[in-house]
């Protein structure tokens, strides 16, 4: 017997990837979910191939043992080194990836030039190349990459609004206006959180892009093609997990009585 209560999982580096998990539980409010930070190891950005895969393999085990019924890889970088590994070694669950929304941006651009602000693993995989390489041969489509190096490590210390954050942000964005871009793909789940100082820098036409409700979209129709739809209506419970700093996670938490933070 099929169980549809059983949780949605999620994984990320550290707390970026609860800007998905928040866009699953709005589109679907009576899921459970089980969302793990793998604080201790972040960022993913800076490690090689191999040492992502063992990692993304480490928090497929752990949303495995506790029963979830779909996993979401809540990270730009362990979607694109890691995703076609765990496809192929866990064949019974399906796994729901994340990678820079370049392609809608493109397709939307008026002036061919798009930004993207992301890890150094992701603009570096194999499954990023390939997609900016159709782009550009298919669409005639510039894309302007830049490394958001340090951006990960200050959010993962919840200094989100800090003088640093602001002048890295600068330093990545303000070049890429000059190229007029007018799309900026944010290429990790930790940078929407970097919102409201990134409107402050870049111009009012460069309209910002992240994958988060993409995501969450493709999740429901997956679960809904394996009659997986969790349609019991009852108020749902959340699990966020942390191997590393908890407190931390716990300044990305939502208010709510049915969210438990807990330490690994």
């Amino acid at each position: 017997m099929i169980n549809k209560e059983k949780p949605i999982g999620l994984f990320d580096s550290g707390v970026g990837g609860t800007t998905i998990w928040k866009e699953i539980v709005k589109l679907m409010p009576y899921e459970n979910t089980l969302f793990l930070a793998d604080n201790k190891n972040a960022p993913y950005g800076g490690k090689t191939k191999e040492e992502i895969i063992v990692l993304c393999e480490r928090n497929t085990e752990f949303l495995l043992e506790n029963k979830v019924k779909i996993i979401v890889v809540a990270c730009n970088t362990g979607t694109t080194n890691a995703i076609s590994h765990l496809r192929s070694k866990y064949k019974d669950i399906s796994f729901i990836g994340i990678e820079p929304a370049i392609k809608p941006a493109g397709l939307q651009s008026v002036t061919k030039k798009v930004g993207v602000l992301a890890t150094k693993g992701t603009l570096s995989s194999e499954l990023f190349m390939k997609t900016s390489n159709d782009l550009i041969k298919k669409e005639g489509i510039q894309i302007v990459e830049k490394i958001g190096e340090g951006l990960v490590n200050l959010i993962e210390k919840g200094q989100i609004e800090s003088p640093e954050i602001f002048e890295l942000l600068k330093k990545y964005l303000l070049p890429m206006a000059e190229e007029n871009i007018d799309y900026l793909v944010l290429g990790c789940t930790h940078y929407p959180y970097l919102l409201p100082q990134i409107q402050k820098i870049i111009p009012e036409n460069i309209k910002v892009i992240d994958s988060g409700y993409a995501v969450a979209k493709q999740t429901k129709n997956v679960l809904s093609q394996s009659n997986l739809l969790n349609d019991s209506q009852r108020k749902p419970h959340h699990i966020w997990f942390s191997n590393g700093n908890l407190s931390v996670l716990q300044q990305f938490a939502p208010n709510i009585d049915n969210l438990k933070l807990q330490q690994i």
